[in-house]
């Protein structure tokens, strides 16, 4: 078999231009007869009379491009590293490694980092570049220190109202702009002192947190407090949610079905609990759905996937799960048979139940699917009268298992 020739060259080229090129980067560039590139990017090229083409919007749109000149010389050229939430990261989710080479040049993390005198293995690296805000917010923890790669020059003023809102007004902020460029600028206030500056979209934000004594704190740890979520009543409940994000096991990039999600507080903390991990929350209820919408955003889910329909129907469509909890509808015809049928292999099912119902249907899984039942009996002191007892919550019977 014939080595495959690469084809396609992605250059990482920093605000220096052309210069910032290793000379091996720069010879894959002049070798190649088409260019893609931003605007910024194919400036740097001059007056080429080579085959230069800008990207498209949505990024999407350019992939198909690039594609058509497949087996021709064809270069990218892209802000810093290229692999860090760059344009190669998603060209090479559709165009094989063997077919590719990849020149990076310092990413503006990496720069930042030596402006700020960060180690990087102790800095949470984040972006907002045509991304939601919210997604930052499961990163702002006490001392935490992040880069956030911003989405225009306005993002640090929305960072910092963020920051405030969230009792983390204190937080040290740096905006590092056109790092290692001949227009470097640096600005530095705290978040509830930020001022307003016309500052350029190429733009890195250092955030140093420092909670005040009115932050709100939520770790990724599974087992927030119940009043950390909007619902009207029907929630896994703290201690009973810990165990099930438990033997969920939530792991980078896997994919739950949250079915019947109530307030979609499994689903929410099984999306913060892991890096990448996805999920789809599917509810029927009204008033119900937009507590899942209000909680995503206030927990810093925003992309949550969220499902106005019933099950098994509803989920005919959906991604396919690598674990699944099944909080209502235990009583609907083929739900666990269909959840089954859909999981992945190694793929775990949870399920709860209050009800004698409900729990009969569990009992019936088991012998079916295997697994194994467990009953929760948690009680919580509360006040009677001037003293305090202990009030059990309902029993909670709960069928896990992994498919095989």
């Amino acid at each position: 078999m014939s080595k495959q020739v690469p084809w396609l060259s992605i250059i990482g080229i920093g605000v220096g231009g052309l210069d910032s090129l290793s000379p091996v980067a720069r010879s894959a560039l002049d070798s190649a007869k088409v260019i893609f590139g931003g605007k910024r990017h194919l400036k740097f090229l001059g007056d080429d009379s080579r085959d230069l083409h800008n990207w498209s919007s949505p990024f999407a749109k350019s992939i198909d491009r690039i594609l058509s000149f497949r087996g021709k010389s064809v270069a990218i050229l892209a802000t810093g590293d290229p692999l860090w939430y760059g344009a190669g990261s998603t060209l090479l989710k559709v165009i094989p490694p063997e077919e590719t080479r990849v020149y990076p040049s310092s990413s503006a993390y990496s720069l930042a980092a030596a402006r700020m005198g960060w180690a990087l293995e102790n800095t949470l690296c984040l972006t907002v570049h045509g991304r939601k805000l919210e997604n930052i917010i499961p990163s702002i923890t006490p001392n935490a220190q992040l880069f956030i790669l911003c989405h225009n020059g306005d993002t640090p003023a929305d960072v910092a109202g963020l920051l405030s809102d969230r009792g983390f007004g204190d937080s040290d902020m740096t905006a590092l702009s056109h790092l290692d460029g001949t227009d470097e600028a640096i600005h530095k206030n705290t978040a509830s002192n930020w001022q307003d500056h016309d500052l350029p979209n190429l733009t890195i934000l250092a955030v140093h947190c420092i909670a005040g004594p009115d932050a709100v704190i939520m770790p990724t740890t599974p087992g927030l407090p119940d009043d950390a979520f909007e619902h009207d009543g029907k929630l896994t409940k703290r201690e009973i949610r810990a165990a099930t994000l438990a033997a969920l096991s939530p792991l980078p990039g896997q994919h739950l079905w949250d079915v019947g999600a109530g307030c979609g507080s499994i689903a929410l903390e099984w999306c913060r609990a892991a890096c990448d991990a996805t999920a789809s929350a599917v509810e029927t209820h009204t008033d119900r759905l937009n507590s899942i919408r209000t909680n995503a955003m206030a927990l810093g889910v925003p992309d949550l996937e969220i499902i106005n329909g019933r099950a098994p129907e509803a989920l005919k469509p959906l991604a396919k799960p690598d674990a699944i909890f099944i909080g209502g509808g235990l009583s609907t015809n083929d739900i666990v048979e269909t959840c089954w049928e859909a999981l992945s292999r190694h793929g775990r099912l949870v399920a709860n139940a209050v009800t004698i119902e409900g729990e009969t249907r569990l009992v019936q899984a088991q012998a079916s699917y295997g697994g194994e039942l467990i009953r929760f009996a948690i009680s919580r002191a509360e006040p009677v009268g001037s003293f305090q007892g202990w009030h059990p919550m309902m029993p909670v019977t709960q069928w896990r298992v992994i498919k095989p």
